[in-house]
């Protein structure tokens, strides 16, 4: 039997679909590696917030009369350039791949309750502000704060501003 080496592919390929809901269910991402990503993005925003405490530390000195140790506005600066950085990094990243800097690290990411991937302003405005401005108010921010965490030892494993963003969050 001949064969062409240089013939087309005769397999017979499916259209690539997004996860159906028994594969999203197997593939949610543990409690663990949830709280280790949430743990990594903390570290990482260390990054541009040691800067502007210290800059702030230095301009609180010098309100007193103190001359500060370093220059103060280049301190501020350099941490509002990083700050600046690791927000375009994340919002980047989650617009590509629903993965934050401590999510890629962890290989989970956030994707719709459907297996769609999940867009940046849905991310931010569904995800992100609800929760974070229900945290401003007073004593039911508070309560918000400890519920929303909490909310992943259910059944579901989603927490509350994946439920606000039907969002869940898979290993990859």
């Amino acid at each position: 039997m001949e064969t062409n080496p240089y013939a087309a592919p005769a397999a017979v390929v499916d259209d690539v679909a997004a996860w159906d809901a028994y594969d999203l269910e197997n593939r949610k991402a543990g409690r663990g590696k949830r709280l280790g990503a949430a743990l990594l993005d903390g570290l990482v925003n260390v990054i541009w917030l040691a800067p502007m405490i210290w800059g702030a530390t230095m301009a609180g000195d010098v309100s007193k009369g103190l001359k500060p140790s370093a220059p103060m506005v280049g301190v501020i600066l350099l941490g509002l350039a990083l700050m600046i950085g690791v927000v375009v990094v994340n919002c980047l990243m989650l617009h590509r791949s629903g993965q934050t800097i401590g999510k890629r690290a962890l290989d989970i990411a956030v994707v719709r309750t459907d297996g769609n991937r999940v867009s940046l302003p849905r991310y931010i405005f569904l995800r992100v502000v609800p929760i974070g401005l229900i945290g401003v108010i007073p004593f039911v921010g508070r309560l918000i704060g400890l519920v929303d965490p909490l909310l992943i030892f259910g059944k579901d494993r989603r927490c509350l501003h994946d439920l606000v963003a039907d969002t869940i969050v898979v290993d990859i």
